[in-house]
């Protein structure tokens, strides 16, 4: 699964997405530790502004913003599609998370936070995007399947 073929004609900054992804795993690990429900309509509220483009008003993305700026780190352009899907994978995963915190079953809200942590810390720290990972395998899935490949 080479990455090396542009999937969209869009890009994003994938130093922008590590940071932005570094303070969803910074209030995942607040969240886990007070269970405190305003921590994840936090998130839900972030994942909502970036997922309908309106980073304007995201907390997350303005953060992000403001280091790399402060620091001068150059953009690293990537594909947007991708790191699109695991947004919206981000949006529904925070969209659960702050359903079952407000309801109180604070046993799935958890279980939901800790997956919503290790893909977090995994673009963090490895450049690791799980959500990519899915979309690409989603990807070749659909190339067997339109392109007259599969067996019948």
């Amino acid at each position: 699964m080479t990455q090396s073929c542009p999937i969209s004609l869009r890009r994003v900054d994938s130093n922008m997405v590590r940071v932005i992804s570094f303070q969803v795993a910074l209030f995942t690990v607040i969240l886990l530790i007070t269970q405190e429900s305003v921590f994840a309509l936090i998130l839900l509220f972030d994942f909502v502004m970036r997922t309908l483009r309106y980073s304007q008003f995201s907390p997350f993305h303005h953060v992000a913003k403001f280091v790399l700026t402060g620091w001068g780190i150059a953009p690293k352009l990537c594909d947007e599609s991708p790191k699109r899907f695991a947004l919206y994978m981000g949006l529904v995963a925070s969209l659960f998370l702050a359903l079952f915190y407000l309801a109180g079953f604070t046993t799935f809200a958890t279980a939901i936070t800790i997956i919503l942590l290790i893909c977090a810390l995994l673009e963090t720290v490895f450049d690791f995007c799980i959500g990519c990972k899915i979309y690409y395998a989603i990807q070749i899935g659909k190339g067997f399947l339109n392109n007259g490949r599969n067996i019948k």
